[in-house]
């Protein structure tokens, strides 16, 4: 435990944060050299290098590229990386290039690709727009009111759709040249001149197609062709008139950071059009170095422009959690600061203008300047402004985490949950019209069991500070709603990590943190849920693709991350002193390196159930937080003489 310390203080940042990889994507790479191209720019030699020796370390044996760096090959990401090196300056001769080609050809080239992946290439020119599913500016227009105005689907969702939107009404596309002509020659089973563009619009290789084209979307798809045939060219004038001032809007609100990396380059292209050279496109490119990441095989582009909030959140809870607070006072103190600084202070400009929740009081995932609070980034700020209160290291004031409280408060669902930016504004079936083909659950932001937990654990501990805090009711309905996600053999499935071992430890800590004890039906359950899928060795195992079928998928071998959810999941239900805890605890410990840190091992993040995503500081907080409250509830025990009580011991805050 001191060495795993050590290790978590000596890779705080010199702001207080801790700053890790947040890759592993692999289309937003290619979508960001894309970007560049159209405003007929170009990395310098060094990023592009480090690019092109990222995109050729993660290509599959089949010769195509994952949505992410551990998944199987799709057309999607295999034509965006291709292309995307052939704009770096890499030859249509190069080995891996050609093996990519003879992967994708056979699958239709483009024409198989997933919808984002046509819609970019049409952006350079390699895609007829008439190939394209419409997807056309005037629903902004709509009377706010109606279900499906854009305004009612997640923000993430309507902030992509947004700019392309617009670029969709303009039919942007880029310069002409040599390159994208040899391109077009490449990319196609038959000439670029033959193809069926009207049977390419619902063309997906089996491959792409995750989310298939249901009843209603194609019906959709069949009134948008026929409004796109006869629109009036005023109302689209109109409606790229409001996409435009929507998209200003959210590149103001986020200092030109954007809420994430493909409006980013989306938003910097739209720019582009309409004012080159102007000063948003000047803006755009100053803050596109927030997205790219170093790594050991090259320079990729992360998810966000970082987790720096999330995970230093999670530093402190496990810092204090390991009781060496006088060694980690030094290190705690700086994340205090930081924790300060990125709390945000105001509501977005004209927020109710750009359909924006009110900001005040919340704290994002990343850093303040991105703009974009969340209900459990807010939530673990907040533990953990709570837990460096008593050591005298939270510099917070009580108006400010008041209003903290009051922000996660205002998200609460009619369901009892937390969604994540805001609260649920679309109808469940939205989702039925989702066109991405290769992610789930992007239309709505419906109330997610992580999020519910952070918030409910996050009031308890507000409560337990400030017992005449009003949040009672609040706790009540967020717990009655973990209960009614639990399954019935006993776990909770993760959306935002891999999966029931992440699911079920927030289920089992939120429901602790509202009042649930040891012998709570539903604790008992999720404790024999993770002892039956504990391993021979003590260690448990979890996979991606168990985000994606929806079912535990055993890995090859133990993960430490996934091992300490379980434990710290069992900690939390009194279970300490049991069998699998012990031996759940003695495995972290064998794995643990002589320098003090774990073995690297499969990612552990995911979002929309079908991309992984890498957490790099994970390996580094959760063992931590694991050995130390199990080492805690052993203090205890012998303390007491005796086992666990009921409920006893619960996680920090």
């Amino acid at each position: 435990m001191r060495q795993a310390r050590d290790v978590l203080a000596r890779t705080q940042e010199a702001d207080g944060s801790w700053k890790g990889d947040y890759s592993g994507p692999l289309f937003l790479a290619p979508v960001y050299v894309a970007g560049l191209y159209v405003m007929g720019r170009s990395p310098d030699a060094r990023l592009r290098d480090g690019l092109v020796a990222s995109m050729r370390a993660h290509q599959n044996a089949d010769g195509g590229w994952g949505l992410d760096v551990e998944s199987p090959s799709l057309v999607f990401t295999t034509v965006l990386t291709y292309v995307a090196q052939r704009l770096l300056g890499v030859g249509a001769d190069d080995p891996g290039l050609l093996r990519a080609r003879a992967w994708f050809l056979p699958r239709g080239g483009p024409l198989g690709s997933a919808s984002w992946g046509k819609f970019v290439l049409a952006l350079l020119g390699l895609y007829d727009y008439a190939g394209l599913a419409p997807v056309p500016p005037e629903p902004w227009l709509l009377p706010r009111a109606l279900p499906f105005h854009p305004s009612r689907l997640w923000c993430h969702c309507r902030m992509v759709y947004l700019p392309m939107g617009w670029l969709y009404g303009r039919r942007a596309r880029a310069r002409e040249t040599p390159l994208l002509a040899e391109l077009r020659r490449e990319l196609y089973p038959q000439p670029y001149a033959d193809v069926d563009w009207k049977a390419a619009r619902g063309r997906v290789a089996g491959t792409d197609a995750y989310t298939p084209h249901g009843l209603l979307l194609r019906a959709v798809h069949r009134v948008l062709g026929l409004y796109e045939r006869f629109h009036s060219k005023r109302l689209r004038a109109r409606a790229l008139e409001e996409s435009l001032a929507l998209i200003r809007g959210e590149d103001e609100a986020t200092h030109f950071v954007c809420i994430g990396p493909i409006n980013k380059v989306f938003n910097m292209v739209v720019w582009h059009v309409e004012r080159p050279d102007g000063p948003e496109v000047r803006a755009h490119l100053e803050r596109l170095p927030d997205y790219l990441q170093p790594t050991g095989e090259g320079i990729t582009f992360n998810g966000y422009n970082s987790s720096q909030l999330w995970d230093t959140a999670f530093a402190v809870q496990a810092l204090v959690a390991s009781g060496a607070t006088a060694g980690a006072r030094d290190t705690l103190e700086r994340a205090g600061r930081f924790l300060e600084a990125q709390q945000v202070l105001e509501d977005s400009p004209d927020a109710a203008r750009h359909h924006r929740h009110p900001s005040r009081g919340g704290w994002p995932f990343s850093t303040r300047a991105h703009g974009w609070p969340i209900s459990d980034c807010t939530a673990e700020a907040l533990k953990a402004c709570l837990l460096l209160e008593p050591l005298g290291l939270n510099r917070v004031p009580r108006e400010r985490l008041e209003q903290a409280v009051a922000f996660i408060l205002s998200l609460q669902n009619r369901d009892g949950g937390w969604a994540t930016y805001e609260r649920q504004r679309g109808p469940h079936w939205l989702e039925r019209l989702n066109p991405s083909d290769v992610f789930a659950g992007i239309m709505v932001d419906p109330s997610y069991v992580e999020c519910t937990s952070a918030c409910v654990q996050a009031l308890a501990a507000w409560r337990k500070a400030h017992p005449e805090a009003p949040v009672d009711r609040a706790i009540a309905r967020g717990a009655d709603f973990l209960r009614r996600q639990q399954r019935p053999d006993g776990s909770w499935e993760g959306a935002w990590g891999v999966c029931f071992s992440y699911g079920t430890w927030f289920g089992v800590t939120g429901l602790v943190a509202a009042g649930a004890k040891a012998s709570d039906p539903a604790l008992r359950r999720a404790v024999a849920f993770l002892e039956a899928h504990q391993r021979e060795d003590g260690a448990w195992s979890e996979t991606v693709q168990g985000c994606r079928e929806r079912r535990w998928v055993e890995g090859r071998t133990g993960h430490a991350v996934t091992t300490s959810w379980a434990v710290l999941s069992l900690v939390a239900a009194g279970d300490a002193d049991s069998d699998a805890a012990r031996r759940g605890a003695a495995w972290l410990r064998a794995r643990q390196g002589p320098r003090g840190q774990w073995p690297q091992e499969p990612l552990a993040g995911v979002f929309n159930r079908t991309c992984a995503i890498h957490y790099d500081a994970y390996l580094r907080i959760f063992p931590l937080w694991a050995l130390s409250l199990m080492e805690a509830a052993g203090d205890g025990l012998t303390a007491r003489g005796g086992s666990a009580s009921p409920g006893s011991p619960s996680c920090p805050g």
